[in-house]
């Protein structure tokens, strides 16, 4: 009888748990865009640097974040990986462009219009507020920018990747 008993409460608990994961799913991020290889003019004058500041597409990233009711509020961080060089001296930044689409009438999208250095380390580039609905953006716009370029860095080709992430706040 007692074998029985615990087998029926485990039998309730996997039953919940089947339920209630299909209901409650996780943040998710899925970012699209292509590569961007920055074109740096030739320098003609003896004594000359390059210019300061390169900018993307201002739909360089595409991103589309979705944020579960339960987690109601979440963040969007950005850092960069050397993939295989990059040098100290350059400077990536990231902002927000624009606000993308959602069908949530009380969710909103908050920070991250203004370029933010991208570090190693993830940074909050902006937030997403969801009130009783599940927040789902798509079409969250990002613009890349590259500074430090300078006659004093080794010419070679520098690589990196941006990995976002989506938390909770």
């Amino acid at each position: 009888m007692k074998f029985k008993n615990i087998y029926h409460k485990k039998s309730v608990y996997i039953i919940l748990l089947m339920v209630f994961s299909c209901c409650f799913k996780a943040q998710t991020i899925s970012a699209t865009g292509s590569n961007w290889a920055v074109t740096v003019p030739s320098i003609t004058e003896a004594g000359s640097n390059y210019t300061g500041l390169y900018e993307s597409a201002t739909n360089q990233v595409v991103l589309s974040v979705s944020v579960p009711l339960l987690l109601g509020n979440a963040k969007v961080s950005v850092h960069y990986e050397v993939n295989p060089t990059w040098h100290n001296s350059l400077i990536l930044s990231a902002k927000r462009t624009s606000n993308g689409t959602t069908l949530c009438a009380l969710c909103s999208i908050t920070g991250g219009t203004a370029y933010q250095t991208i570090t190693l380390t993830d940074l909050e580039l902006f937030r997403i507020q969801a009130v009783l609905a599940l927040a789902s953006y798509t079409g969250i716009n990002i613009q890349l920018q590259l500074s430090g370029v300078s006659v004093t860095i080794p010419a070679t080709a520098y690589q990196s990747r941006i990995v976002f992430t989506v938390s909770p706040i």
